[in-house]
């Protein structure tokens, strides 16, 4: 410790306080003139003295008695009296202060909290690097259709793995009219809506809750995937309703780049209102290589469906399965007889007058059969190549054939042949098996192939004569002969 007679208070560690020269008894002050922090010491024992130092006693010696620095403390401190009636410097409350944490052990405690810091960002680095390779922003824009990877209409990108909630642009529109027919045969806009059409009425919402099948095709090697991502479909079966949409479904989800919904869920006829978001979470969960497709038979039927699939996507492919629409309607009233046992004769609900031949077309068995009226929305938003059109018959004597075209128009290698095939005698199908010939083979259910109701062949003939003039026209349009006549 330091001595007063020198004109100086020296400290232990080294630090040199100047004499300060003050005029106040009360607010005396021992600077640290030499010591960059500039602390402050007060001077103890000032109060308690009988007679404070005068002006003279600190320009002569400084302080007087003993000056012992007890220890250094910042500007702020009381002056406490001594215990041998010197004049010591203390700090400010130092016996009530905890005591001081050693430059050891504080140091020790900084190097544990910056560990655990710096582990918890590098957990958390690589869990979000983990996430971004799998839900990477281009992604979905690269796979909104198998042929090409680049779309004018990008959907909105994962954040943290969790979509964005966001409105998507509108997608020019690929606009293309109908080509050149030399039928005279003109369908009027109001032939377009019948009394059984599927349009909701707006502010209304049909209740339909579809989930996602658990379990794919046995036969399909990426069966129930838990990785990948759910994207809007590349690929989608718009109809038509008793055409063979439930069967060309099956049979190309056996390829392994297919992920297919296995329910329908009729999301541009009935749930539009509820947003891309819900229809892209019913999809399942597919990788970059594999293409989204899903059935819906009654979007072919629906006036705003080709709209608002092409406000979508306006490059999503489109597939058509088609059916002679004589025994299209048949087998439609069959359907419905094995539901509702009650319903009036297919001859009432087919003919407005029996004897003059008068078809009902406001009958959705009979509207849904003139392909070529409900073809027109369609081309005005998606070129006819965009559009591929299956055969029902042919589906049924060579689903192998069928097939290979449909793998060729979505650009996928022929995997599906005739060793996945067998024909069923008793349901009048084909059914799926096993190309190696293990496990039982699949049909499709028991609602699929059943015996149509017998019909008067003159009403069959009658039928035949209404719709000639509408399938030649649609044979000219697709420029594909379907030999119904």
């Amino acid at each position: 410790m330091g001595s007063a007679d020198n004109g100086q208070c020296r400290g232990g560690s080294g630090i040199t306080q100047t004499r300060t020269l003050g005029l106040s008894p009360v607010v005396s002050l021992i600077s640290a003139a030499c010591s960059p922090q500039r602390e402050v010491y007060k001077v103890r024992g000032w109060r308690e003295a009988q007679s404070p130092p005068s002006p003279a006693d600190l320009r002569q010696g400084g302080v007087p008695g003993n000056c012992q620095l007890v220890s250094a403390a910042p500007a702020g401190t009381v002056a406490h009296a001594g215990a041998r009636g010197g004049h010591d410097v203390a700090p400010m409350y130092k016996s009530s202060m905890a005591p001081r944490l050693s430059p050891r052990r504080a140091r020790r405690y900084l190097f544990i909290c910056t560990l655990c810091l710096s582990c918890t960002l590098l957990c958390y680095n690589l869990i979000l690097r983990s996430q971004s390779s799998m839900n990477s922003p281009g992604e979905q824009s690269s796979r909104n259709s198998p042929g090409d990877h680049h779309l004018s209409c990008p959907l909105p990108p994962l954040v943290g793995s969790k979509k964005l909630l966001q409105k998507i642009p509108p997608c020019p529109h690929s606009a293309s009219t109908a080509p050149p027919s030399s039928t005279p045969l003109t369908y009027p806009p109001s032939d377009l809506q019948g009394k059984d059409r599927t349009e909701p009425t707006p502010g209304t919402r049909t209740p339909s809750n579809p989930t996602e099948q658990p379990t794919s095709s046995p036969w399909n090697c990426t069966a129930t995937p838990r990785y990948g991502q759910k994207s809007l479909p590349q690929a989608i079966i718009v109809g038509v309703k008793k055409g063979g949409t439930r069967a060309v479904l099956e049979f190309i989800r056996v390829h392994p780049q297919v992920r297919a919904m296995g329910t329908e869920p009729h999301f541009f006829d009935r749930n539009y209102e509820r947003g891309l978001d819900w229809y892209r979470n019913l999809m399942p969960r597919s990788l970059e290589q594999q293409i989204t497709v899903e059935k819906t038979p009654s979007y072919f039927v629906t006036r705003d469906a080709p709209r608002r699939i092409a406000y979508m996507s306006p490059r999503v492919k489109l597939i058509v399965v088609v059916r002679n629409p004589v025994t299209r309607a048949i087998s439609d009233y069959t359907q419905t007889l094995s539901k509702k046992p009650d319903i009036p004769s297919f001859n009432e609900l087919a003919f407005r007058n029996r004897t003059s031949g008068e078809v009902d077309t406001a009958w959705n068995a009979i509207r849904i059969g003139l392909y070529a009226l409900h073809l027109q929305p369609w081309l005005s938003h998606f070129p006819i190549s965009q559009m591929h059109f299956v055969s029902g018959e042919r589906l049924i004597i060579d689903p192998a054939g069928e097939m290979a075209r449909v793998q060729d128009f979505l650009g996928l290698k022929r995997l599906v042949n005739d060793k996945h095939f067998y024909f069923n005698k008793t349901k009048g199908f084909p059914c799926l098996k096993k190309p190696g010939g293990g496990g039982a083979p699949r049909c499709l259910g028991k609602s699929k192939g059943r015996t149509h109701v017998q019909i008067n062949p003159e009403d069959i003939e009658q039928l035949r004569d209404f719709y000639r003039p509408h399938n030649i026209k649609f044979y000219e349009t697709v420029g594909q002969d379907f030999h119904w006549e």
